[in-house]
């Protein structure tokens, strides 16, 4: 069995690259405290021949993660092959999920995906404080959580927020 130490990063590679890319720009700023070990970095999926062989690289990047990030932007809903695929495997998975809103709300909105619309994530706004603290701290929470049989939209408080200085 694998190691699982990674966060698997999902999202509309066709229009918000640029926020993933951000992501990776925290986690290499030596002044940051932001930090990550992307499953993204296991492999290269974009071997456009074969949609099974893509899926076959994207399930080891999931065989390796703790924890699923979901960058929620205006198209991400109408994504039905590969987005809304990596969401489905993370839910069988039961990997904690946390949904990052890049139009900076702190809860579910409209723009969420049906297939986690109801299920136990978590919703943070695109920042980096709210980001590391959720996948700091979420994955555990998420267990307690699951174990108790919760389900739906979670979000955190405003106190949360405070204490991060947001």
């Amino acid at each position: 069995m694998a190691y699982r130490n990674k966060t698997y990063v999902c999202f509309d590679g066709d229009n918000d690259m640029r926020y993933y890319r951000l992501m990776t720009a925290w986690k290499a700023n030596d002044n940051s405290d932001f930090n990550f070990h992307n499953a993204h970095d296991l492999n290269t999926a974009r071997d456009t021949s074969q949609e099974e062989s893509i899926k076959r690289q994207l399930r080891e990047r999931f065989a390796n993660s703790k924890l699923l990030i979901v960058l929620i932007g205006e198209n991400t809903r109408l994504l039905r092959k590969f987005v809304k695929w990596e969401m489905e495997v993370a839910l069988r998975l039961e990997l904690p999920i946390v949904g990052v809103n890049l139009n900076g709300e702190r809860r579910r909105t409209d723009l969420c995906p049906a297939a986690i619309r109801d299920e136990l994530v978590i919703y943070v706004p695109f920042q980096q404080k709210i980001i590391q603290y959720a996948m700091d701290n979420w994955p555990e929470r998420y267990a307690q959580r699951k174990k108790a049989g919760d389900t739906g939209p979670i979000h955190y408080n405003d106190s949360v927020y405070t204490k991060l200085g947001l």
